[in-house]
């Protein structure tokens, strides 16, 4: 067992909910076995300046009370840095000589597949670090804390929008992060009971939309006894067009990591459904049947986009979140005193901590797209023509958790 006395905690790239609930984890875990914790801040642009920094913020009992495991956001802090593009030639040296300065002897990392990846870098030079995985994007190959916090913030907000759009029998279309799969808008959109869901995983055929639109939106207000109804459409930022390609803001750049900046999916939605209002002879007589027409001002349904942006990832985390990020916090502290260094917590059950490699925990996971003919049977629209639900039955063999 390695004689570790002082753990560096790091939370890195994109806030989330859990983060706090990991921390307290990590802090409480490694005060059980007698070994101080601190908070490394800012990720890791924090790790490439603590050489210069005059302290750190140990994690006693009494600092450990005043943060809260039900909010989202994180004590520690955050930055998007990779740092193997730092231009500086000694950027390994500085860290080591900061870890040195502040007796850390090891590091436990909170974040997604680009913090994962610098976890495996620094694990290459010789930094012993043990990964939490986080993300609302649930793109890793093990849950992340932060994922469920993120469906229930979407579900709630379209829930919410729902009350505008019947208001003015609007369609209304909302834009959800995700990067480049769909997790988050599917379940999120799921539990929402939205009518259409736009995931990256399946290129959209907006004619195909239209058709779902023009027979469940419009039968929905022609049967109203007031002609009120709305139609809500839950769109990824990651969503793809029908020739598969994506849809990037040129003008924003890249991210630190090298990503292209993801933007104008609900925007491109909102414009591709105007098209087709306004050039279906249909559906003036829809509006005049419903009692909305008003020549020149007033002719076909309003489609509005709301992009809730950081709002997903803000606020509250869920329950299951807080007991996750505990869960994996502690599990971090007890890998990392079994010496299994290089590797990602997957979870605490019962007396098991599970665990992968990080080379391996970070490689994206996209939605299961054999799942989505089964919510198309429930009337759901993806995109595409409706398949069939291929289905098979099977007993389970035990019991398996698996949170998606």
């Amino acid at each position: 067992m390695p004689d570790i006395k002082r753990i560096g905690i790091i939370t890195s790239g994109g806030d989330a909910g859990g983060l706090n609930a990991v921390i307290k984890g990590v802090a409480r875990e490694a005060y059980a076995h007698g070994i101080e914790s601190v908070v490394i801040p800012n990720g890791y642009a924090g790790l490439y300046n603590l050489v210069d920094m005059s302290d750190v913020v140990i994690l006693n009992a009494e600092r450990v009370s005043r943060i809260e495991a039900s909010l989202a956001g994180s004590e520690a802090g955050h930055s998007r840095v990779k740092i193997s593009k730092i231009s500086d030639p000694d950027r390994y040296g500085r860290i080591r000589a900061g870890l040195k300065k502040f007796g850390i002897d090891a590091l436990i990392i909170s974040g997604g597949d680009d913090t994962g990846s610098v976890v495996v870098d620094l694990g290459g030079q010789g930094i012993p670090c043990i990964h939490v995985p986080k993300t609302m994007d649930l793109d890793l190959q093990p849950y992340s804390v932060g994922g469920d916090s993120a469906i229930n913030r979407i579900a709630e907000m379209v829930r919410d929008l729902k009350t505008t759009g019947m208001s003015h029998n609007r369609i209304m279309v909302i834009e959800v992060f995700g990067r480049y799969v769909g997790h988050t808008a599917f379940r999120g959109g799921i539990g929402a009971e939205a009518d259409c869901i736009l995931i990256p995983e399946i290129p959209v055929d907006f004619d195909v939309v239209y058709n779902h639109i023009k027979a469940t939106y419009f039968a929905r207000v022609e049967r109203s006894d007031v002609k009120a109804g709305t139609y809500t459409l839950v769109v990824a930022e990651g969503i793809k067009t029908a020739n598969g390609e994506m849809l990037y803001d040129e003008s924003a750049g890249v991210d630190a990591f090298g990503h292209k900046k993801l933007a104008g999916a609900g925007k491109y939605v909102r414009q591709q459904l105007e098209k087709r209002l306004k050039s279906d002879p249909g559906v003036k007589d829809f509006m005049k049947r419903a009692g909305m027409f008003a020549p020149g001002v007033y002719e076909i349904p309003e489609v509005r986009e709301v992009a809730p942006s950081h709002l997903v990832r803000s606020g509250h985390t869920s329950a299951y979140d807080v007991n996750f990020g505990y869960r994996t916090g502690a599990g971090a502290v007890l890998l990392l005193l079994e010496g299994k260094t290089g590797n990602t917590v997957v979870d605490v059950s019962g007396s098991r901590i599970s665990y992968v490699p990080t080379s391996e925990a970070i490689k994206r996971r996209e939605v299961d797209v054999d799942g989505i003919a089964l919510f198309e049977s429930l009337g759901i629209c993806f995109g595409r023509n409706p398949q069939r639900f291929q289905y098979k039955i099977q007993k389970a063999e035990g019991v398996i958790e698996r949170h998606v």
